[in-house]
């Protein structure tokens, strides 16, 4: 038998097999991180032919209809196609490596909950090619429209967030595994990065309420194909009870989103600020009190339903109490920077962006938390200016920093510093040139999810239209930035670990080999 031969039963595999069966936490990261990216370009594109309608006031590119279909898969596919896939990827490079176990604890299911997602996404977006088109009842499919008026495309939907559900219970149980039961001697759990807290408690909340997701697109089903009245008035149902349902699932999954830039950013300010991180227990505690507090605010996205005065009381007073924990860790983050040896290397510039701008999106939350002020905010473009300062600077601010700090660790090689700032400006300027018109725009009483609008908001939408177009342009940067740098370049020094090292690393034994205390050698990467 041949050396070459044998090396074809024994050696790695090589080719298309190697990213098909990988059990490789590493692999099963990259290849989160390469689907969400390609996510967040269609999911981009669609905003992009949002932002291009609204250009102008009167309707010139698109009929109503479509333009619905374009709201409501830009939310999908951003929600569940790129944030929370490129969150499961870093957990997943990075987890093992910072608690020092050899891989995740369940490996092969690893492997299954990743590769059912393109499927499931594929089956999604292939309603835009269907006779009825995609679903353009909004992300958040509020029933009876989802139900009684839908097209028939929404039970590939209902489908593929099933899938995206299995997916994401399977990396979060596999994820509570790994970090309860593969932690290296001494690495305690108040010793844990708080990536890896902050991913903890994200598992417990993804495994808690991704089943009432499905159990509310189960009730769909049952309206549309099996004559069920869940949420149809004629038939006895409640369509106020699919709001509490979804909002159930719904407020919990925007912590889902932002937890882990907590963790991120936790990471990345010590590291360029030189210094531990302030208050590292009041973080993990703050972390908790949040994860905690998110069940029981869900129906603040209902204060127009008709509640009782006791239950809008309720949720104001609730939601206004995330506030607290919420500005705990901003304050640590900012004595973080105080004092420190800072310097401003791209993710740094990621990480402070993220929390001045998050900062902003939690006030405008705190005023939409008051219920009489909401009752002018709701469903207006204030809402949309509010969450997307939480999510676009928050949770995909934090995704950047995270890829721009951990590349060097991952590839061997630096990236080009350089292209890592004109991203990061041209991503700055574009985000708050986009996103800040919007809440004049919401103030002054324009309905968010229309095609068309009056002509008195016509100069901030085309303030806002130019913001879209600049920051999702300047994203293919970012593209280009992360080709360049797995191709090669200058060999990554020890001084891209050496910083979070020490400071990553408060355990008595060694650290485990996969942490690269050493950067390791691009070229035996590529031999593996």
């Amino acid at each position: 038998m041949s050396a070459a031969h044998d090396d074809h039963h024994h050696g790695p595999a090589k080719g298309i097999s190697r990213w098909l069966f990988t059990t490789n936490h590493k692999d099963i990261g990259s290849l989160y991180l390469w689907f969400s990216f390609a996510m967040f370009l269609l999911g981009g594109t669609f905003a992009m032919v949002i932002r291009a309608e609204l250009f102008q006031p009167g309707l010139q590119l698109v009929d109503p209809n479509f333009f619905n279909q374009m709201t409501t898969m830009h939310g999908l596919i951003m929600v569940f196609g790129a944030v929370m896939p490129a969150f499961v990827g870093l957990a997943n490079w990075m987890i093992p490596m910072m608690i020092g176990a050899p891989d995740m604890a369940l490996p092969r299911m690893n492997n299954w909950s990743f590769w059912i997602l393109p499927f499931a996404f594929a089956m999604l977006s292939s309603t835009l090619l269907m006779e009825s088109g995609a679903p353009n009842f909004g992300w958040t499919f509020y029933a009876p429209l989802s139900t009684t008026y839908a097209p028939s495309s929404v039970t590939f939907f209902i489908f593929a967030v099933h899938i995206m559900g299995a997916s994401s219970i399977m990396g979060a149980i596999n994820i509570i595994a790994t970090v309860l039961n593969m932690r290296a001697p001494g690495m305690t759990l108040m010793k844990m990065p708080l990536f890896v807290w902050t991913w903890l408690i994200t598992a417990y909340l993804l495994i808690a309420v991704m089943p009432v997701l499905a159990g509310a697109v189960t009730m769909m089903l049952f309206d549309i194909h099996f004559g069920t009245s869940f949420f149809n008035a004629a038939g006895g149902g409640d369509p106020v009870l699919f709001q509490h349902v979804f909002w159930f699932f719904g407020h919990p999954e925007v912590y889902i989103m932002i937890l882990p830039a907590f963790g991120v950013v936790s990471a990345i300010i010590p590291t360029f600020a030189r210094k531990r991180l302030f208050g590292y227990d009041s973080m993990v505690y703050a972390t908790a009190s949040i994860a905690f507090l998110s069940f029981i605010v869900w129906a603040h996205h209902m204060f127009t339903v008709g509640m009782p005065i006791a239950g809008e009381l309720f949720f104001m007073y609730a939601t206004m109490l995330i506030a607290v924990p919420t500005g705990v860790k901003v304050f640590n983050w900012v004595a973080t920077m105080f004092r420190g040896s800072m310097t401003f290397e791209t993710p740094m510039l990621f990480a402070i962006a993220f929390v001045v701008l998050f900062t902003m999106g939690g006030f405008t939350g705190l005023m939409l938390a008051i219920t009489p002020a909401d009752f002018q905010y709701h469903d207006t473009y204030f809402v949309v200016a509010h969450f997307h300062y939480v999510l676009v600077p928050g949770a995909v601010f934090s995704i950047m920093a995270a890829a721009y700090y951990w590349l060097p660790k991952w590839t061997g090689y630096m990236y080009d510093e350089r292209l890592g700032k004109l991203h990061f400006w041209l991503s700055f300027i574009g985000v708050n040139v986009l996103f800040f018109p919007q809440h004049f725009l919401g103030l002054a009483g324009m309905p968010r999810r229309i095609p068309d609008y009056a002509l008195q908001f016509a100069d901030f939408n085309w303030i806002s239209s130019i913001g879209g177009f600049l920051f999702g342009a300047s994203q293919l940067i970012l593209l280009f930035v992360v080709i360049k740098c797995i191709k090669g370049g200058k060999k990554a020094t020890a001084q891209v670990w050496e910083g979070a090292q020490g400071l990553e690393w408060t355990v008595a034994s060694p650290a485990p080999y996969h942490t690269f205390a050493t950067p390791p050698d691009p070229k035996l990467i590529h031999d593996q």
